[in-house]
């Protein structure tokens, strides 16, 4: 590929690095965000790593057949982060792109921008395909693929080299030549404000630091008794469910959600919506809830407002929702919320020791929500 030294678009220039650029590049690549997600910079990073990566690792990245730009303002030509093309395979036509930002740059695009700036250059030179690879914890890296026009491929297994010599997994994300520009549309959107509420619950998405309150929630026997298998958590299950939350937004896989109190702001428990057959435009519904908030019509509120949120910016056509038969009280939740009861599908789900459970099938249209 004949790939120009400077490029400027999406209001960002790239070119190459200079040695004025020392101390920005120490201030990001020392940065803790950047050391924990881009794993083969040096540890603490210095001086003397910035000058060898400007002196000797980005000319050595365009001769190996990749390449190292940085990203500058236009207006001032500071540096504002790095983005370049590794481990090309030109037999395929495919490269990985990969970025970083100072943290003064991030939160304003740039990274998007710089991103689809490179990408554009690569397939106007000849590229055929671009794969970006993100830490599945790394959510605002997965919000600048999909903005920069990446879609959601899959899971890598072991793709990862971690600094203790270990492997661990990555997502992929990738752009073909073709591909319409802009943002990719996402199957599971952002909340308006980040939020859902009727004044009396709201629902925000499940964040990191609510690991202690659902594993609490879902290690309650009457919990574990009413989910398929009926096999409390462990706690590093639910430490990982609710790092991974934003990740599973964004790929579409689940929304998962906390209930809170408005008055009180204290938690009530927590909800989720996950699709069944995309392309029917299918989505399933759960909910648990705390004792103390149980029996005052905060369930009923927060699944009508997850079914409100689904029939309007998610755009889905049908809600679901499966029970074990016995579940009366969460029958009522549904039927309030205007779900109709479908069908018992005997021996649907796994239950202990081999054994099976019939799942009780309730569903919702937009019609019938009320």
């Amino acid at each position: 590929m004949n790939l120009r030294p400077v490029v400027e678009a999406h209001g960002v220039r790239l070119r190459p690095f200079r040695a004025q650029d020392s101390a920005d590049v120490v201030d990001g690549c020392a940065d803790p965000l950047t050391q924990r997600f881009v794993s083969n910079l040096p540890r603490p990073y210095t001086e003397t790593d910035a000058r060898w990566w400007i002196d000797i690792g980005a000319p050595a990245a365009w001769t190996g057949g990749g390449t190292a730009y940085a990203v500058a303002d236009p207006a001032t030509d500071r540096l504002l982060g790095a983005v370049g093309l590794n481990n090309p395979v030109p037999a395929r036509g495919q490269l990985e792109i990969g970025y970083w930002m100072r943290p003064a740059a991030r939160g304003r695009g740039l990274a998007a921008a710089a991103t689809r700036a490179l990408s554009e250059h690569a397939f106007d030179a000849g590229a055929a395909r671009l794969d970006l690879l993100t830490e599945p914890e790394n959510g605002p890296s997965q919000r600048v693929a999909l903005a920069a026009g990446f879609r959601y491929e899959g899971l890598r297994r072991s793709a990862g080299a971690s600094r203790d010599g270990g492997r661990h997994d990555l997502l992929a994300w990738v752009r073909v030549a073709g591909d319409p520009p802009g943002p990719v549309a996402r199957l599971l959107p952002d909340l308006p404000g980040g939020v859902l509420t009727d004044e009396v619950v709201a629902l925000r998405p499940l964040a990191p630091d609510d690991a202690a309150l659902m594993y609490l929630l879902h290690s309650r026997p009457e919990v574990v008794a009413n989910q398929a298998p009926p096999v409390p958590p462990t706690r590093e299950a639910m430490e990982r469910r609710c790092r991974l939350a934003q990740s599973g937004w964004l790929t579409g896989e689940i929304a998962r959600l906390l209930i809170t109190d408005v008055a009180s702001g204290e938690p009530v428990g927590s909800c989720g919506l996950s699709y069944t057959d995309v392309a029917a435009g299918e989505a399933s519904v759960g909910y648990a809830l705390l004792p103390d908030w149980r029996g005052r019509g905060y369930a009923t509120r927060a699944v009508r407002l997850l079914a409100g949120w689904a029939f309007g910016p998610a755009g889905i056509a049908r809600l679901s929702a499966g029970t074990v038969p016995d579940n009366t009280a969460s029958h009522r939740v549904l039927e309030r919320v205007g779900f109709r009861r479908e069908a018992v599908q005997r021996g649907r789900l796994p239950g202990l020791a081999g054994a099976r459970l019939d799942d009780l099938t309730f569903a919702l249209l937009p019609a019938d929500l009320r």
